[in-house]
């Protein structure tokens, strides 16, 4: 309540609130008021009013000093959970004001216990410090850019802290955060001493404009896997294949890791080999790789999966309309549903599946769709009978095909599951899966059914396309893991190949070993003038005054020992390691790494590669990736700097389901 200017009388009294020391209380006859030390403005002082009105005051005081509203809530908080220990507060401004201010970061402990109590009085606010953790906060959770100069958005800030002043140049605060985190990332991946995987997405947006996004995958020192968006950048409307791989090549230089390049993953198969080619071609030095260059150039397993999805949808897609008209009939009204049930009933369908109608840009629910369908058939069949106005029937031929195909489904629904819930999804999970894809098409062409056989035929010329490119790549990953080795490749090709797996397993065996042979010869060839992955001395074989080159290359040739036993060879002939659920095969060669000094280099970079460049939430969708209507807006740079800045900050954050009960918001959005 505002208190006319009058005169009055000073009356000192002691008084315990935090909030007393920026008002001072002062008494005329009966009455007391509170005199703002900052503005003069007098309000009630009467012990019966309370400090709230007071506390209030002082948010909005546009005259207080730079004191933190912290305080202020430490002592409200103080009533609540206990006492709060707050310092003694200096109130000279001129002190203040020539103070150097460092910011301060705080860490707060999650599971502090809420009635510790948390010294906040030495707390002091930071305009610099505050500005960058909101372009922080705008650019980890992708918040648009424009919000800080939403009304309801300053409104918020000003209570919560009135010194703080909202910049409404937020796209360069994010620049220059931009810089500071792609220093970093460039620093670990120069310190890096394994070699980087690829990942090659390209996305569009609603204006059919074309973007480039590169990640590169690899296993950190710790032996954890990591991934880092490197570049998200605009495509020419008219570029060719030839510019895509000049535009990848100019990337890769300007963070300097061409020379560390160990495979590249595409999106699409249908994509040019000779990008990679040119790729390799420029960084061809000081790299190994198998033959005809076959590690170098993977393709995304997911792609291939959902390609076979789409043919099994497209296949079936008026039986699918009809089923969606009938599911859209019988939940029309209730009377129509409870005539459907008691048909259900008479026909003894005790399905605890409901019926529902499918997204069908997301064709795990168009599976679920079906499914469910299929649990009511015999209803369905009986419903023309009872319901002349039902028109959407299946023939008996058409039920088997649908019993057929959402079968197929269910199969590539369970591995797509198992592949997408693998927190660390090594290289090494893909291999086994994939093979059951492959043995089950086998199986499906030999189907007596036209129809089947034809479509099982247009689905498995596609995933030959992905084999004849991926399956060394598959199984060199599938043996480097403890619990397959050999026998895995050897349990599944006499299937795939029939008479003539010997020789598909002699050119697995072939294969891993001459890769190996290069990690060898890299490793213990000092005239290479390269420094050893994983070694902390740099080769001074490149120094024109050592004389003694000759000598280093007569030792490494008369010191060889034929009956010294390799890595590779120790390895394969140990038995394989019991399979468990919680094998974890990073850790396995992490604590192998002595033993297999050789071979663990080569397996730290087989294991990152990224078989599948499809993020788990995209794995079912039907759409092409389409980059939302706010960051397709942005201009080049700015886009870039958000996308990547994004990717780095999360690495160090937790879960989002331990952190945060809200993730991100997606980068994406599906098209229609």
């Amino acid at each position: 309540m505002e208190i006319s200017n009058e005169p009055a009388i000073k009356k000192p009294k002691r008084l315990t609130s935090v909030v007393w020391n920026h008002f001072e209380r002062i008494r005329k006859a009966d009455i007391c008021y509170a005199v703002c030390i900052h503005c003069n403005k007098r309000l009630s002082g009467s012990s019966n009013s309370g400090t709230t009105h007071l506390r209030n005051h002082l948010m909005r005081c546009l005259k207080r000093s730079n004191y933190d509203v912290s305080q202020l809530l430490a002592a409200k908080r103080r009533k609540k959970e206990g006492a709060l220990s707050l310092t003694t507060v200096n109130c000279d401004e001129g002190q203040r004001k020539e103070e150097n201010i460092k910011p301060m970061i705080l860490k707060f402990d999650q599971e502090q216990k809420k009635d510790e109590p948390i010294n906040l009085g030495s707390i002091r606010f930071d305009q610099e410090r505050s500005r960058l953790d909101l372009a922080r906060m705008i650019i980890l959770h992708g918040y648009p850019l424009a919000m800080v100069n939403h009304v309801g958005f300053k409104v918020f800030v000003k209570d919560l802290q009135p010194l703080f002043e909202v910049n409404s140049a937020i796209e360069l605060d994010c620049m220059e955060i931009y810089g500071k985190e792609k220093q970093n990332v460039y620093e670990i991946l120069s310190r890096s001493h394994g070699r980087i995987n690829l990942a090659v997405d390209m996305w569009a947006s609603p204006e059919q404009a074309e973007y480039l996004c590169l990640t590169a995958h690899y296993i950190d020192e710790n032996w954890k896997l990591q991934k880092k968006i490197l570049n998200f950048v605009s495509l020419n409307s008219s570029h060719t294949e030839d510019m895509l791989s000049e535009v990848i090549i100019k990337c890769l230089m300007e963070w300097e890791v061409g020379h560390k390049l160990f495979s590249m993953t595409f999106h699409d198969c249908a994509i040019n080999n000779d990008i990679a080619v040119r790729v390799k071609d420029h960084f061809s030095q000081n790299r190994p790789l198998l033959s005809s260059g076959q590690l170098l150039d993977v393709r995304c397993s997911g792609h291939v999966l959902n390609l076979i999805v789409q043919d099994c949808i497209e296949a079936l897609g008026e039986v699918t309309q009809k089923i969606r008209e009938s599911v859209r009939y019988v939940k029309t009204s209730q009377a129509t549903l409870g005539k459907f049930n008691e048909i259900a009933q008479q026909v003894g369908i005790n399905s605890q599946q409901s019926l529902f109608l499918d997204c069908p840009s997301q064709w795990n629910s168009t599976y679920l769709m079906l499914d469910a369908v299929l649990e009511y058939k015999a209803a369905f069949s009986l419903l023309q009978e009872h319901d002349p106005a039902y028109t959407f029937a299946l023939s008996d031929t058409e039920w088997e095909w649908t019993s057929s195909i959402t079968s197929y489904m269910k199969l590539l629904l369970e591995i797509i599951s198992v592949l997408s819930s693998n927190k660390c999804p090594t290289a090494n999970v893909y291999f086994p899966e994939i093979c059951d894809v492959h043995l089950q098409l086998i199986e499906w062409c030999k189907s007596p059914d036209d129809f089947i056989s034809s479509l099982a035929l247009k689905m498995k010329a596609k995933f030959d396309k992905y084999w004849s490119k991926c399956s060394l790549a598959l199984a060199v990953a599938a043996i480097l893991d403890p619990r397959f080795k050999m026998k895995l490749v050897e349990y599944y090709y006499p299937q795939i190949y029939g008479a003539a797996a010997a020789d598909r397993i002699k050119d697995i065996s072939d294969g891993i070993r001459e890769l190996f042979s290069v990690y060898c010869s890299t490793s213990s060839s000092p005239h290479q003038g390269v420094a050893l992955p994983g070694s902390s001395l740099a080769s001074t074989s490149n120094d024109s005054r050592d004389r003694l080159k000759g000598f280093d290359k007569f030792i490494h040739e008369t010191s060889q020992n034929p009956n010294i036993v390799s890595d590779l060879d120790k390895y394969l002939e140990e038995p394989v390691f019991p399979r468990n659920c919680d094998f974890n095969i990073l850790n396995w060669w992490k604590v192998q790494k002595p033993r297999y000094p050789v071979l663990s280099m080569m397996v730290r970079d087989v294991l990152g590669i990224p078989m599948s460049n499809v993020a788990p939430e995209d794995l079912f969708s039907t759409g092409a990736r389409v980059l939302d209507y706010y960051r397709s807006s942005l201009n080049p740079d700015t886009r870039q700097a958000l996308i990547c800045t994004q990717d780095w900050l999360q690495t160090g954050l937790e879960e989002p389901s331990q952190s945060s009960p809200h993730p991100a918001l997606p980068i994406a959005m599906e098209a229609s």
